[in-house]
């Protein structure tokens, strides 16, 4: 899922740089309101969990992969604003030492991967959990219905992403001067690996984790939990 560069035109990748510039503000205020600091060391290790599961990357047709997140997971534990600040991390240690996504593409693959996957796994996260008590079956099955949900709207977002570059810039013959591939090709290119291996193993990992730690720190799925 991450986007490299040259495969955006600079409106797609400019507007969602200055997009996601707010949310960075806004997600490091609200990580200092409400992170609490026992939780802080959650922070860390999800940064680094985030980081280790995307290099595991499986290439997909149309220049881009498809690979793991632990968006949701980080999110369960520290919240989505913290979660955003941990896996965009991630994606900027990627791309500047390792050359996985794009510089230009920073923008894009942070919206995707490191704002709206976590909030929407966290989002659907807290509607099956609230009210749970911590070692309800409700915990560890909200984070896994969420966290396949969440990385698929990513994987959609990337795919359209990619989709609409031959549309807004060609030349007059028609030749796309980014990225090729049009929405028919790019989405079921996206979706289709995310909908039927990614996803599922984003899930499994995502619910396996949450099993392990109602049982090592029931505590963290106290009623409340991370905001």
């Amino acid at each position: 899922m991450h986007i490299p560069d040259g495969y955006l035109g600079p409106p797609t990748y400019g507007a969602l740089w200055a997009l996601m510039v707010p949310i960075w503000a806004w997600a490091g205020r609200m990580v200092r309101k409400v992170l609490s600091a026992r939780r802080l060391p959650y922070l860390a290790l999800g940064a680094a969990f985030s980081f280790i599961i995307m290099m595991f990357n499986v290439p997909i047709p149309g220049g881009t992969t498809g690979h793991a997140v632990g968006g949701t997971l980080v999110a369960v534990l520290v919240g989505p604003w913290a979660a955003c600040l941990a896996v965009s991390l991630a994606l900027v240690v990627q791309a500047l030492l390792f050359g996985d996504g794009g510089i230009t593409a920073l923008g894009a693959n942070c919206f995707n991967m490191a704002f709206v996957l976590p909030l929407t796994g966290y989002l659907v996260y807290r509607a099956i959990s609230t009210g749970a008590e911590p070692n309800s079956r409700r915990h560890w099955l909200g984070a896994g219905i969420g966290s396949y949900l969440g990385i698929n709207i990513g994987a959609l977002l990337a795919g359209l992403e990619f989709g609409i570059q031959p549309l807004l810039h060609h030349l007059s013959n028609g030749q796309a001067l980014y990225c090729p591939y049009p929405l028919k090709i790019a989405l079921p290119a996206m979706l289709g690996e995310h909908l039927l291996l990614f996803g599922w193993v984003e899930a499994v990992v995502t619910a396996l984790v949450v099993v392990y730690l109602q049982k090592a720190d029931p505590a963290l799925f106290q009623k409340g939990g991370p905001r």
